[in-house]
Parts: C-alpha cells; structure tokens; sequence
C-alpha cells in the first residue's frame, strides 16, 4: 500500500492510508527473510526537517507534494526501545502526550513511554516518548504486579546531609511478611523513576514471592534534577552520603540494613557509574553493584582525564563484591564532549573488572538508553547478585 501511494501520493491517496495505517498503529512493521524486520515510521505534518530520534535515529522524508513524512529502517526483530519526532534539530525530551512542538510523541502510536516528575523535586517535569516494541522483544514477567503477591511496604521520610548539602528524599522498601530488622538493603539511586519505571518495588514484591532471591530491603534516593550531576559524581561527598549518612540513618530509623555489610548498589546511567564506584571503594559495606548503563565516559573529555574510574578499577581496595553490568547495542552515540559510547565504556568496564579478578555478570541487550530496557534487565541484575 505504502509503494502505491509513493509512486501516486495524490492528496486523496494520503487520506485513505493515514486512515489506515493510523488505524491499525504506526510505525508499520514489515518481517524480512533474514529475521530483521523493516520499520517505517510515518507523520504529517510542516517542518523544514523530521527524524525519530533517541536510541534511533532515522530521518524521514517528504512525499512530494503532500504533508506526509516517511523513514524506513531494518531493526532486529527483538528491538525494545524509545523514541519520539524531532524537527529542526531539536533534541529536548516531549514534555507532553501531544502532537505538536518541536519534539513530540508519535501520536499514531498507542504504545507510550510516560516519566512522571518527581513531585519531590520543584525542578522536575513530565517526560514522554513512544514506545518501540519489535515482535520478538523480550517478555517482562516480573515488572508487573501479580497475583498473590504480597505488596511491600513504602515509606517516604527526608534525610539532611551535610556530604551532599540539604535534605534528601528517601522512600523505603520493606518486603511484605518478612521482620524487616537486619535485611540487607538495596540502594537505589534516581529513587523516583526506579519505582515509578523501574518498577523495582514490584520487581522485589515478585522474585521475594517466588524464592528467585531472598528477602532485601531498598532505600530510593531520590535525585533533585538540579544537582543529579553533581551528587552523582565518584567522590568524598557520595561516598560520606551513602556511608556515613544514609545507611546509619537508615538503620537507625527503619532497622533496616546488613550488619555484616551485605548490602547492594545499583543506579542507572549516571547512577550506575556511582554504584560502581561506591561496590569498589567499600567493600565493607556492599557485596554486589547493578549497574545498567553506567556512564563510565566520566568525566568528559572536557574536564579531563576521561573514562577515569575504568583505569582506577586496579588500584581499588580488594574485595569479594559481585558486579552485574548491562548495556544497550543500541547506545552507540558518543558520550558529552565526543566521549566514548556508553556501549564502547560498558565494555570497557566489564574488561578492566575481569582483568582486576572481579566476578562479573556482563549483558547487552536489544534496546538503548531507557527504562523501557532497563526494567526488563533490572531483574536479571538482582537474581544474578541475590540468587540462591
């Protein structure tokens, strides 16, 4: 249908397959022989320029004489991802569900992404992009509240720092008909979004039901969206934040917490470089590191002395800490400041880890930069780390 209407695109002959295709969902997604599939992605409307655009990118062209757009691209099968239309070069996030702007979702697309802001953090805001699903992307069994299941315990209390400065929301998580005293903790940095697209709390209601991994406590650090960079660098004052501050508070106000200091670490992105660095400077307190894209591009070649902590891994104190790494084959795209790709780092990490003699569970999954992947990985991560 669509190779009739480019070789006519009269304006009744767009109408009748706008109809159609909007009818039955874009983008339209073609089988190949060789197990690919080829996506074509489709929008109406006036720019000087239009590409779908986040882990993807494919530029769309206009049907001559029409205000119909058109880009094909050849994915794996087993693609999950994000996405959403930029026009003019613009990259910032869709603030909105709508079709208009800049950037916006791809509104012929029922399957949506939406990142609610933090109602804790006066800085932060809605986000959405529309979802990629390919035919044979993989099932997320777990990130869904199932039946029987007991639910956990979420309780949102403020923590002063004096390491990072002002106060810090912390949601706990204490699993449902389990004494809560002594369990090791999860900490989980980008707090908000690790419950609300992570769905880490309901990740941990499930595997804890099912015996995939015993039970755990979770502390969710919420991250203000004004300082994340700052707060979210290796470093004294995460290091005094998380050890002097958090966990004591922590056991202190919830009884929560390993005494034997066999707790967990896990952050995404920028997150993940932290958790990483944090399972190698203290052993004492963490046995294991989930780290989900971890940026280890830190810091910018503009400030010097790139992809540091990859270097650093050798001279870290020794340790039996268990990493768990994941990383999208879609995150090619060079880090800030023609850094290297968090794929191209992953990788990098995963070998400076090995090379030190450190236990690491490496993973690239189909997929990009999103939590749409991330809270499909998210539980292999924990019954990597936890599992009996």
């Amino acid at each position: 249908m669509l190779s009739t209407l480019m070789a006519d695109p009269n304006p009744a002959a767009v109408d009748r397959f706008w109809s159609a295709a909007t009818a039955a969902g874009t983008p339209l997604v073609e089988p190949r022989d060789d197990g690919n599939v080829l996506v074509t992605f489709l929008w109406r409307g006036e720019a000087r320029s239009t590409r779908a655009w986040w882990n993807i990118d494919v530029p769309l062209s206009r049907l001559p004489g029409t205000d119909l757009w058109v880009g094909s691209h050849v994915f794996p099968a087993d693609l999950r991802t994000i996405y959403y239309f930029r026009h003019h070069g613009t990259e910032t996030m869709p603030s909105g569900p709508g079709g208009a702007g800049p950037t916006h979702i791809d509104v012929a697309n029922p399957r949506r992404l939406h990142m609610p802001a933090d109602p804790l953090d006066p800085a932060d805001h809605d986000c959405w992009a529309s979802l990629l699903e390919l035919p044979q992307a993989p099932v997320q069994p777990w990130s869904g509240v199932l039946p029987g299941v007991g639910r956990g315990e979420l309780t949102t209390a403020m923590l002063a720092s004096a390491a990072l400065g002002g106060e810090h929301p912390i949601t706990v998580y204490r699993p449902a008909g389990v004494p809560a005293a002594d369990l090791p903790v999860l900490v989980v940095f980008d707090g908000h979004l690790g419950q609300a697209l992570l769905k880490a709390p309901t990740v941990l209601d499930n595997l804890i039901a099912a015996g995939r991994i015993p039970p755990v406590a979770a502390l969710f650090v919420h991250t203000f969206t004004d300082r994340r960079d700052r707060d979210l660098t290796p470093g004294d004052p995460i290091e005094a934040f998380v050890t002097a501050e958090l966990l004591p508070w922590a056991r202190a106000r919830f009884g929560v917490g390993s005494p034997a200091g066999h707790n967990l670490v896990t952050g995404v992105s920028r997150g993940g470089l932290v958790a990483t660095y944090l399972g190698l400077r203290r052993p004492d307190l963490f046995t294991a590191v989930i780290a989900q894209s971890g940026s280890f591009w830190w810091p910018s070649p503009a400030e010097g002395d790139p992809c540091r902590l990859i270097r650093d891994v050798p001279r870290m104190p020794p340790g039996d800490v268990d990493f768990y790494l994941d990383v999208g084959d879609h995150e090619t795209i060079p880090g800030p400041g023609g850094a290297p790709s968090q794929l191209t780092v992953g990788r990098g990490m995963r070998d400076a880890l090995r090379a030190a003699g450190r236990p690491v569970t490496y993973r690239e999954y189909s997929g990009g930069h999103d939590y749409a992947s991330w809270r499909g990985t998210f539980p292999a991560g924990l019954t990597a780390c936890l599992g009996r």
